[in-house]
């Protein structure tokens, strides 16, 4: 339970000062996500929670496939010395995949583009 919160907390602190629309966390119904303090550390800051429906797997398919993405584009065939090498090497592909991978569903565009771009139309 420790890491996952410290580990949303940290999000937090990244996201919530400069997310235009509000924040959503979607997960499945893993035990920590339902505890107490994960949804007390929620709710305080005003983020809406989502989660999967119990045993449906499609629900939660746009995080399977972003998992599956970075194990094949960062992390197969190399190989880390450190978790601290293999934390950085994390942190540089999901800054790249949601500032610089541009997506043909998204209009041609990274998540973050579409995101603003969408959110300023509404």
């Amino acid at each position: 339970l420790a890491l996952v919160l410290e580990t949303l907390e940290q999000a937090l602190q990244i996201v919530l000062p400069q997310a235009p629309y509000r924040v959503t966390v979607h997960s499945d119904q893993g035990w920590h996500y339902q505890h107490k303090k994960w949804v007390s550390l929620l709710k305080k800051n005003k983020v809406y929670q989502s989660m999967s429906r119990k045993g449906n797997c499609l629900d939660n398919s746009p995080m399977e496939n972003f998992f599956g993405l970075l194990k094949q584009e960062m992390y197969y065939g190399c190989v880390f010395q450190t978790y601290q090498e293999l934390k950085q090497a994390i942190d540089t592909y999901i800054d790249y995949y949601n500032h610089r991978r541009i997506k043909l569903k998204l209009a041609g565009l990274s998540p973050v583009e579409y995101r603003l771009q969408a959110s300023q139309e509404v």
